[in-house]
């Protein structure tokens, strides 16, 4: 009796152990004896399946997008400047039996493949198009990574240059090519304003020679307005109007 009993309960357990549950986003390989599965609708899962104890061996595989953190590398771009860069890559598993069969970890083999192309793509950038042009590098770093890991099932969707760390000196001399561009915008707008008040000065002058009544009326402003500060002492002005019949004679 005992020995029924313990046969029932050791099935039991080797029921409850084959019995597997996947949520949404997971999928499971299946080796049989050392050979993959190949099931039409592709791996198993999400839900409840069934892995035959010490026959069948199961990988787990995630579908979610994965986003790793290239950490940063040392660079020399294309005109001989050394920077550090770092980014973020979007992925995702799109054939878990690939994922699996063709790479023994594609996080870890993701990740290097990731800091080479960053690599060998910023060297061949010069250091102005890699700080104006990031959506351009952006997407070739994006291209290159998706073609090469296509043949092991993962798609990345999306490649982000997060930080690029320049050498003190090369960020002084940029601070003062900054500074030296500022000033020469301040030096040209105000030579266009002087400009332009000199051309409204000019068509003043030309509008009080066909109208002198308009100068006339000019001086008494000046005057209304000097009569309104506190001046001990008061300036008025001589129109060169009436001394114009004495300079004549």
């Amino acid at each position: 009796m005992f020995v029924i009993q313990a046969l029932v309960l050791l099935l039991l357990l080797l029921i409850l152990s084959s019995i597997k549950i996947l949520k949404e986003y997971e999928r499971a390989v299946i080796f049989r004896l050392g050979r993959m599965i190949q099931i039409p609708k592709g791996p198993k899962g999400p839900g409840i399946i069934i892995v035959i104890p010490f026959v069948d061996k199961w990988v787990r595989v995630s579908l979610r997008v994965v986003a790793m953190d290239v950490p940063p590398q040392d660079i020399i771009t294309k005109d001989n400047v050394s920077v550090k860069v770092n980014a973020v890559i979007y992925f995702r598993v799109l054939e878990p039996n690939k994922a699996i069969t063709e790479v023994e970890d594609y996080l870890y083999a993701t990740s290097q493949l990731s800091q080479t192309t960053l690599r060998s793509i910023m060297g061949m950038v010069e250091l102005d198009e890699l700080l104006s042009e990031r959506d351009k590098i952006n997407m070739e770093l994006q291209d290159a990574l998706d073609k090469d890991t296509d043949p092991w099932g993962i798609k990345v969707s999306k490649v982000e240059i997060k930080h690029v760390d320049l050498p003190q000196e090369m960020q002084r001399a940029m601070a003062k090519q900054a500074e030296a561009e500022r000033e020469r915008r301040a030096k040209v707008i105000n030579a266009e304003g002087e400009f332009q008040a000199a051309e409204k000065m000019v068509q003043a002058a030309q509008l009080m020679e066909v109208h002198p009544i308009a100068l006339q009326l000019r001086y008494l402003q000046t005057l209304r307005e000097v009569a309104t500060e506190n001046n001990s002492t008061t300036l008025f002005p001589i129109p060169i109007d009436i001394l114009s019949p004495f300079m004549k004679k």
